[in-house]
Order: C-alpha cells, then structure tokens, then sequence
C-alpha cells in the first residue's frame, strides 16, 4: 500500500478522512500495544479540531517492582534496526514541571511516549500551529520520546520546522517537505542534552517509512507506519487505484 490524498477528490468524497485516522490512530496503538513489555500501554486518544495522537504510558506494577522482572524490550525490528539520526542538536529539558495536577496518584500511568497524527486544523491557523507546536515542545522538554506524522495535503505548514525554531534556536537545519515524518529523542550524551531528530518525506503515491519511537528508559519501537496503513485501508476498503 502506498500513500494516498485523503484530503482531495476523488478519495476525500468517498470517505472520511476523520474517520480513517481515528483508525489509523487505534491501529497505531494495537501495533504498539503487541511490542510493549509488560508495565506499558498504548492508547489513541482522537480529539478532531485539536489533535489526534497515540500515548504510550508506564504504569507501576505490583508483580514488576522487584527489578529483576522488569524487562527493557530491545529495538523491535529485524536485525536490530536503528536508523542514525538526521541531525543532533543542542537541547535543555525540564527537570521540574508544573503539570502535577495531570496525574492522580505516584502509581498511575506516566505519559512515555507519543505518536502525533496531525490533522488539517492543527495547520489552519497561527493559534492552532501554535498550540501543537507548544505541546510537543512540552513533551520533549520532559524526555518524552514523539513521533509527529503529516500526511495533510493542501496545507503547506510545516510544524516539524516550527517546533525546530522553539527548540534549537536556529542550531537546526529546516527540513524541505509538505509531508513527512519525524522522530525526536531527548538524550544526554557527554554530560550534554541533546536532542536526535530523524526526518523523513512523505508522498502521495510512495511507501511510508518506519521511524523509531524512544520511551523513557532507553526502549525503542518501530512505528511501522506503511504496515498499520495498510491494514487501516484494508479495514476501510480503500483501494490503491481509488487514490
């Protein structure tokens, strides 16, 4: 399966792009939910107008706090698969933050990790750039690992590019498409922070790419986007040749 417009005719008048990336998104965390050691979990969280995105959390276990049980899951991929990154650059994250009041109790799920799926109203205005902007920004200044996926045509905003100029300060190298795919992982190398960034273009009519998504505790997963988008066109009947 490749890419296909599914904000354009004919694809965008035969189904609705909504409906197909609120699947995309719980496919996304199926996916995830099959790789994941135990003490992990996935889920979609699909809030149209504002965001739409797959959680990965932590949560505290009786039977997994003897450490001997935990298990670090290595890189889920064929012949131990990590792509170098496309550039590193300088980083500060937060140490302290002031969103306490998110989280209930010490033994509740602890965000690790997100897959953003970027919908049309997160590029239609400055306000709404700005908003996804400052929330990824939020989650890689607490070491929370983000994937962000654009595959909306029509809008040309790029918020990967956007989200660089907040975090680098013009340290970062702009990234040149209308569609892609990126991955960050906030890390400390050399008593530095830092932070990996891998990028990858998307087109309309070509195969999308794995990127890596880095949980807290050095565990890598394989987002296989191109094979969960295959099985959300199949589940959805859509055809390569309704593209």
């Amino acid at each position: 399966m490749v890419l296909q417009d599914h904000f354009r005719p004919p694809l965008s008048v035969r189904r609705h792009w909504h409906a197909f990336h609120n699947a995309w998104a719980t496919y996304i965390a199926s996916d995830l939910n099959a790789k994941l050691p135990e003490g992990y979990f996935a889920e979609p969280n699909v809030q149209f107008g504002i965001e739409i995105d797959v959680a990965a959390f932590e949560e505290s276990l009786p039977e997994l706090e003897n450490p001997e049980t935990v298990i670090h899951l290595p890189i889920d991929f064929p012949n131990n698969w990590l792509p170098p990154p496309a550039q590193t650059v300088p980083f500060l994250s937060t140490a302290e933050t002031v969103q306490v009041s998110i989280f209930n109790t010490e033994a509740g799920p602890v965000l690790a990790g997100a897959i953003e799926l970027v919908s049309p109203a997160n590029k239609d205005r400055s306000t709404h750039r700005d908003a996804f902007v400052s929330k990824c920004e939020t989650y890689l200044r607490q070491g929370i690992g983000l994937v962000i996926v654009d595959v909306v045509t029509g809008r040309k905003a790029n918020l990967h590019n956007e989200l660089l100029i907040r975090l680098a300060r013009g340290s970062a190298s702009p990234f040149e498409a209308d569609l892609y795919a990126t991955a960050y992982r906030p890390i400390e190398r050399d008593g530095k922070q830092c932070l990996d960034i891998w990028q990858e273009k998307l087109a309309v009519g070509c195969a999308l790419p794995a990127l890596p998504l880095w949980l807290r505790g050095d565990i890598c997963l394989a987002v296989e986007l191109n094979n969960i988008y295959d099985r959300t066109c199949r589940e959805h009947r859509i055809a390569v040749t309704s593209a």
